[in-house]
């Protein structure tokens, strides 16, 4: 299975949404979770970045701190 079949899968089974980028389509929300963020609250709202290449995974994890701490916390490796 390919990362792209198994996206879809994950797509098709309802556990995920399509890929869209945050800066140009914008954070995929709910309305309540609109509210929030409008009414001065900060839900938290779970995202899964996409490597085009490994390269692009160390950039981004050496300039974002939280994609480390956070894959520790889980137990995944590095």
């Amino acid at each position: 299975m390919t990362f792209d079949e198994w996206l879809q899968h994950g797509y098709k089974q309802g556990w995920c949404g399509p890929p869209v980028c945050e800066i140009h389509d914008a954070l995929p929300t709910t309305i309540f979770e609109d509210e929030e963020l409008f009414n001065g609250n900060h839900p938290c709202i779970h995202i899964v970045r996409l490597y085009e290449t490994p390269e692009m995974k160390q950039a981004v994890e050496a300039n974002h701190t939280p994609s480390t701490w956070r894959a520790n916390n889980l137990g995944w490796e590095q």
